[in-house]
């Protein structure tokens, strides 16, 4: 307990969506060094970062990138990626259809769910199921505006949670007027559900994890932002 308080209370505290961040990727993984779980588990947040700088970059979105646990290489497509995102060529023949970014989706969010099984952390378990239905149902929705097939485009569909509503959050990513306003109302969404699943006070390694993940939310507005 007190090595969890320790880890916890000397982290900087966080502002509201859309405030500066009060730390780097980089910082918070090296104050983690010691402790290979903890250092994994944020880790496996930030990866997600990474990968959404890689296809902004990839798409020449992003002049640059500023990974915090690929290598610009691996995040510039110059370099192969960790193990963990490649699929098996049996997996492919047998599994996703899609383009190739949704089998590195399909990876990255399979990776996260064992590797929540394997920490034993229920708050990150509960994060990826959450990730992959946001995804799922917006890839459902872009699809069936184009005249698409949508299960062509879903990935690791059984994590999907069947009884969570997204509705609201979609109607109001659709009525966006820029692609910028919809995304910011995905990331408002996204700070929502962090604030209904927060392990405050609990000082387990979730509580962590929920910081991890409200301080990329925190970059990922400040990014979006500082590109108008």
């Amino acid at each position: 307990m007190l090595d969890r308080y320790y880890y916890l209370a000397s982290l900087p505290a966080l502002g509201e969506l859309g405030t500066e961040p009060a730390m780097g990727f980089a910082e918070l993984l090296e104050h983690l060094a010691d402790h290979r779980g903890r250092h994994q588990l944020v880790g496996s947040l930030f990866l997600l970062d990474d990968l959404l700088q890689r296809e902004a970059y990839l798409a020449g979105e992003l002049p640059e990138t500023d990974p915090a646990v690929l290598t610009v290489q691996q995040a510039q497509n110059e370099s192969p990626l960790p193990d963990c995102l490649v699929r098996e060529p049996a997996a492919d023949a047998s599994g996703l259809r899609g383009p190739a970014v949704d089998r590195l989706w399909e990876c990255y969010f399979r990776y996260v769910a064992n590797l929540a099984e394997r920490l034993q952390c229920p708050f990150l378990a509960a994060w990826v199921r959450h990730e992959v239905t946001l995804r799922n149902t917006l890839a459902a929705a872009r699809a069936k505006r184009l005249g698409l097939e949508p299960t062509d485009y879903l990935v690791a569909a059984d994590l999907t949670l069947s009884g969570e509503s997204l509705a609201d959050v979609l109607a109001e990513w659709a009525a966006s007027a820029t692609p910028l306003a919809g995304q910011q109302v995905l990331l408002r969404a996204r700070w929502t559900w962090l604030a209904e699943h927060d392990a405050w006070f609990s000082f387990r390694d979730d509580e962590l994890a929920v910081y991890a993940a409200r301080l990329m939310l925190l970059h990922q507005w400040a990014r979006m932002t500082n590109q108008q």
